[in-house]
C-alpha cells in the first residue's frame, strides 16, 4: 500500500495581520508571502469547510478585510 503524500507547508504568516487591510493590498501581500490560493468572500457567504493547504480566506466588507483564516 502506498504511503499518504505529505502536504506542503503552510506559509508562516499571522492571519490576524490581514484584518483591516484593503482587499487588493491583502491579496498582494498574501501571494507575496507564499499563499497559493487567496479567496475573498462577502459576509454570510456559504462555503465548504474542507481544509486546503496553501489557501487563505478573507471575509471582505466594503473592500476591507474583516476576518481572515487559513485553509
Amino acid at each position: 500500500m502506498a504511503s499518504l503524500p505529505t502536504p506542503p507547508a503552510q506559509p508562516d504568516d499571522a492571519t490576524e495581520a490581514y484584518v483591516g487591510l484593503a482587499a487588493d493590498v491583502a491579496e498582494r501581500q498574501a501571494r507575496s508571502r507564499g499563499w497559493d490560493t487567496v479567496r475573498a468572500v462577502p459576509p454570510g457567504a456559504f462555503l465548504t469547510m474542507e481544509f486546503r493547504h496553501g489557501r487563505i480566506n478573507f471575509q471582505v466588507e466594503d473592500d476591507t478585510v474583516t476576518r481572515c483564516w487559513a485553509g
